[in-house]
């Protein structure tokens, strides 16, 4: 017996589990429910979501309401009969009319493994506090945020070279796989959902713009993460002798010497490499890219702005 299926997403981190449902004969996909189009870039031009721009080639329709808080707009997702919905960085909370309209639950593709790092920011949260291992909990979605009871998890491990970017296409692959594992046992009812246990819970807040900032007087191992964990959004920056200019990727190279009596910030040089000291060892800028200009090593940057060698980035 096929199964309908609506699934709520947005971003690009949704289209592998939209795709691993559509690919399998199990499920009727009866629509995709996304936010509205948003203007983007200097022409403000109206751009779709990624999970719309799959749905429609897929021939499957689309819903973007502003809000699920309107009647109207539960009114026409009960008319569809979901048997389940599917719930993959939506990006809007769902209320008890939604949460209990079909019979097997709403369930969330979630970046984390619950209770750690329920919330918005899984991704970059668990990088920047130097988690050794992440992964996907597939749970039965409640009222509360990321509190619901688990239905499945699979993990992986962090490396040294992930970044929110890379490690978040992957997870999104590894969710798409947990999905289709489970959600045939799920609807069965051969599998037994498991409690959070919230003593462990802990919280990835949305991320910011200005959460960005470096700051040169944390170590040296932190600031290594915070790049990391902010790319490519929202990009991490700093405040030089001409203006603000973004952080692309570093170095933690702990056997650097600084130089003698150098506040943290400070741009110097080691063997024709660009270091900057922290409240720990230096890190190595690899790459920047000045305001107005395109992406450059750190060297061709200090080619053309000698006055930063010897200063204190930050400092007004």
């Amino acid at each position: 017996m096929s199964i309908n299926v609506v699934f709520m997403g947005t971003p690009e981190f949704a289209v592998p589990s939209l795709k691993a449902l559509i690919n399998t004969s199990d499920y009727n996909m009866v629509a995709v429910v996304t936010q509205p189009d948003r203007p983007k870039g200097r022409g403000r031009k109206l751009v779709s979501p990624p999970i719309k721009v799959a749905a429609l080639e897929a021939n499957i329709p689309v819903m973007q309401p502003p809000t699920l808080r309107d009647s109207a707009v539960v009114s026409e997702l009960r008319t569809l009969q979901p048997d389940v919905i599917i719930v993959a960085a939506f990006g809007q909370i769902l209320k008890p009319d939604v949460l209990t309209m079909p019979p097997h639950g709403c369930l969330n593709v979630h970046a984390s493994l619950l209770p750690r790092w329920r919330g918005a920011s899984p991704v970059a949260t668990a990088i920047r506090a130097g988690d050794s291992e992440t992964g996907i909990t597939l749970m039965k979605m409640d009222e509360g945020l990321d509190t619901g009871p688990m239905i499945s998890q699979r993990t992986m491990p962090i490396s040294q070279t992930h970044t929110r970017g890379s490690l978040t296409i992957e997870l999104a692959e590894l969710g798409a796989s947990l999905l289709v594992d489970s959600l045939t046992d799920w609807i069965a009812g051969k599998i037994e959902i498991q409690l959070q246990d919230n003593q462990l819970a802990t919280k990835a807040s949305l991320l910011k713009k200005s959460a960005g900032n470096i700051d040169w007087y944390n170590r040296a191992v932190e600031i290594e993460r915070q790049v990391r964990a902010f790319s490519p959004w929202p990009g991490t920056y700093t405040q030089g002798t001409r203006g603000r200019f973004k952080v692309l990727t570093v170095a933690h190279t702990p056997n650097i010497p600084p130089p003698p009596s150098a506040k943290p910030g400070t741009v110097f040089k080691h063997k024709r490499q660009v270091y900057v000291t922290t409240s720990s060892e230096p890190i190595q800028l690899l790459t920047v890219q000045p305001a107005s200009k395109k992406p450059m090593t750190a060297q061709s940057m200090l080619n053309g702005q000698p006055d930063l060698w010897n200063t204190q980035l930050n400092e007004t």
